[in-house]
């Protein structure tokens, strides 16, 4: 593999943690010019400052799905991330792992190619912010993800490379990560294992939800306290915000989830799937699997059918004329959910069916993309199952939201946190030359803690070298 240049370029920093949670923390001139990059110029570096939760007014993205979609009083809230540069959150933990290498001195541009192990939003993100920081950058990516994944990552400047199989197809992945790895400079930035994915999470995405309950409380939703926080686990990065909302409110319960085709966790399982972004045949290093109260399973056909319900004009028409749902409403949950966001709502709704949740609760999920990258997916179920019309999406609507079923739950007892914790050790240990000892360290919550309290440190030092 060439190394695209040979002679060490300036560097490119970008924004703190603190700074991503609270973008209004950004000098005010560069924040100005951010906000006018993002709708001009989105592939200049200074969009770096435009990744949070929160938009140029510094309002929270977030959604309040309709209970005539979910069929449960409990409320059901969506983090939603089209707005984030790349038309997802995963922009930012690509973002925080190149900034926290380079900070370490690990990597330089002009001088390291940078790869990102990926099936999907990751690699996306990983072309962005690394080429946006000046390096070459490759992404690995499955074969058969979907068309718009391979054309964003070449419309950012990066090159990708296509291993076998499907989304749960990692292990060929990282046999082509370990290949990359003997290329002279070339550095593998693997979201599996790097601990800056689970401190974005953490941070910014698990204080942003916290944040939001005081504003979801003062507009009459819930009573400020989060009662879940549901995430599919892909890299398991996402689910770190659960470690940081259990914190605050201590009840919450963390609910993982992952395909029935591909039931990892649920019964040391395999396959293939198809639900882009979750579900890849292992656990990772990062999922702090002993923090989490209960895992689900979610069908991959059910997800991609109820993709379709709610983002193609018949749908979004049914949702309007059929449920009563308000067109404003309907309109732009067609336009901010994906097939791992669907997961996501379903998973949601099988939450507040088992804990028995009422009207007070919240139920926090995120939608982590947008329709933008599945338009092919939605034309392929056209093909297979014909056009979407209105008896057909009260048929979906009914089978796979209101009867969303409780099969496929495990809590987590402390045999099946054992037992989740275990499995790390053939991917990790095995494999990848991690030691027992650090495996057995991860047992104790103290080791989290002291990743968490990492931030502080890191962004002092950003702070530091940013003025150089």
């Amino acid at each position: 593999m060439a190394i695209g240049r040979t002679h060490e370029l300036a560097l490119v920093w970008g924004p703190t943690y603190e700074e991503m949670l609270h973008p209004g923390s950004v000098d005010p001139e560069i924040r100005a010019r951010a906000a006018e990059a993002l709708e001009n110029d989105p592939l200049d570096a200074i969009n770096l400052y435009n990744i949070s939760w929160r938009d140029r007014h510094d309002q929270i993205r977030y959604f309040v799905v309709p209970k005539e979609l979910t069929g449960v009083d409990a409320n059901i809230v969506a983090l939603y991330a089209v707005d984030f540069p790349t038309g997802s959150h995963k922009v930012g933990p690509t973002y925080s792992v190149t900034m926290e290498a380079q900070l370490n001195g690990e990597i330089r541009p002009g001088v390291h190619t940078l790869v990102f192990p990926s099936t999907g939003n990751y690699g996306i993100g990983g072309a962005w912010a690394g080429r946006r920081m000046g390096y070459d950058t490759v992404v690995v990516l499955p074969e058969l993800m979907s068309q718009e994944r391979f054309q964003l990552v070449e419309s950012y400047g990066a090159r990708y490379i296509k291993t076998p199989g499907c989304e749960s197809s990692v292990k060929e992945i990282y046999d082509k990560c370990k290949e990359l790895s003997r290329v002279p400079n070339t550095v593998v930035l693997n979201q599996f294992e790097a601990m800056a994915n689970y401190r974005f999470h953490y941070y910014c995405t698990g204080n942003t939800v916290v944040e939001l309950m005081e504003e979801l409380k003062a507009q009459g939703t819930g009573k400020g306290y989060c009662s879940a926080f549901v995430s599919a686990m892909g890299s398991a990065g996402t689910i770190a915000a659960g470690d940081r909302v259990k914190q605050v409110f201590h009840g919450t319960k963390i609910v993982g989830l992952e395909p029935i085709q591909c039931p990892t966790l649920y019964a040391n399982g395999y396959g293939d799937h198809d639900i882009q972004g979750i579900g890849d045949k292992h656990v990772t290093w990062i999922h702090n699997v002993r923090n989490m109260d209960a895992l689900m399973c979610i069908d991959d056909m059910e997800c991609k059918l109820g993709l379709q319900l709610l983002t193609d004009p018949a749908g979004v028409d049914f949702l309007v004329g059929g449920l009563g749902v308000r067109p404003e409403d309907a309109q732009k949950l067609s336009g901010i959910i994906g097939i791992s966001g669907v997961c996501n709502l379903l998973g949601a709704i099988k939450t507040a069916k088992f804990y028995d949740m009422g009207p007070d609760d919240v139920v926090v999920t995120v939608f982590t993309d947008g329709i933008d990258r599945y338009r092919s997916v939605v034309a392929d179920l056209a093909k297979r199952f014909g056009r979407l019309d209105a008896p057909e999406a009260r048929k979906r609507h009914y089978g796979i939201f209101v009867k969303a079923g409780l099969d496929y739950i495990q809590e987590g007892t402390a045999l099946n946190r054992a037992r989740w914790h275990n499995l790390k050790y053939f991917t990790w240990v095995e494999q990848h030359g991690k030691s027992v000892e650090a495996l057995n360290a991860q047992k104790s919550p103290s080791w989290w803690e002291d990743q968490q309290a990492l931030v502080c440190e890191i962004d002092e030092k950003l702070r530091k070298v940013r003025l150089n």
